[in-house]
C-alpha cells in the first residue's frame, strides 16, 4: 500500500514538472516569436519608404522639365516684354523719321543711354538743326545740350547716324572711320538720293519719333 502511494506520488511529481516545462517552453516560444515578428514590421516600413522614395525619383525629371518649360516660357514674355538697354518706359519708339526738304527717311535706333536721352529729349516735340558739311563726308549740328556718350570704334558708311562728343549729332553719307557713338541706321537707303538730299553746304533737318 505505502508503495502504491509513492508511486501515485512520483507520478504526480513528474506530471507538475512536465506541465511546467511545457508552460516555460510556450512562453520562451511566444517571446520569439514576438521578437521575429518586430523586424519583420520594420523591414515592410522600410519597403514602403524605398518604394515612395523611388516614385519620387521617376517624378523628379517631369518636375524640372514642368520647372524648365516655366521659366522659359517666362524669359519668352520678358523679352517680348523689354528691349534690352532701354528702359520700358522709354520705349515709345525705336524708330526716327528724318525730315529734309521735301524728302523724309527713316532710321533705326540703336539700343544704348544716348539714345534713351534722344528720345527724351524728342519727347517735346520734332528737333530742327542746321546741319554744316564736314570733310565731304557727313553733316553735323549742335544740339545745344550734352547727351551721354557710348563710344566705340565705328567704321562708318552712308546713312549712319552718330553722336559725336556727347553734343554733335551726324548724318554719314559717305565712310569714315573714328570712336563714335552709334545713335541709328537710316532704311532701305538710296545713298545717291541722301547725298543730293543733304547737298554740298548747310541743310535744315528736322529729327523727330516715328509714331
Amino acid at each position: 500500500m505505502r508503495n502504491s502511494w509513492a508511486l501515485m506520488l512520483i507520478t504526480c511529481v513528474v506530471c507538475c514538472i512536465f506541465l511546467t516545462a511545457c508552460e516555460t517552453q510556450s512562453t520562451t516560444d511566444s517571446q520569439q516569436m514576438g521578437t521575429e515578428s518586430a523586424p519583420q514590421s520594420e523591414s515592410t516600413e522600410i519597403s514602403e519608404e524605398d518604394e515612395q522614395q523611388i516614385q519620387n525619383e521617376a517624378e523628379l525629371p517631369k518636375k524640372e522639365e514642368q520647372a524648365s518649360e516655366t521659366a522659359e516660357a517666362l524669359l519668352s514674355e520678358d523679352k517680348e516684354e523689354t528691349v534690352p538697354g532701354i528702359s520700358q518706359s522709354s520705349q515709345t519708339s525705336d524708330m526716327l523719321k528724318i525730315e529734309i526738304g521735301q524728302e523724309t527717311f527713316t532710321a533705326t535706333l540703336a539700343n544704348n543711354s544716348s539714345v534713351d536721352a534722344l528720345k527724351e529729349l524728342l519727347k517735346n516735340g520734332p528737333l530742327t538743326l542746321k546741319m554744316s558739311d564736314y570733310a565731304g563726308m557727313e553733316k553735323g549740328a549742335d544740339l545745344g545740350v550734352t547727351l551721354p556718350q557710348n563710344n566705340q570704334q565705328m567704321n562708318t558708311t552712308a546713312g549712319d547716324i552718330i553722336l559725336y562728343q556727347g553734343r554733335t549729332l551726324v548724318i554719314y553719307y559717305d565712310t569714315n572711320s573714328w570712336s563714335l557713338t552709334p545713335i541709328g541706321k537710316i532704311k532701305d537707303l538710296d545713298e545717291a538720293l541722301l547725298k543730293e538730299t543733304l547737298g554740298s553746304g548747310d541743310v535744315t533737318v528736322t529729327f523727330s519719333l516715328q509714331s
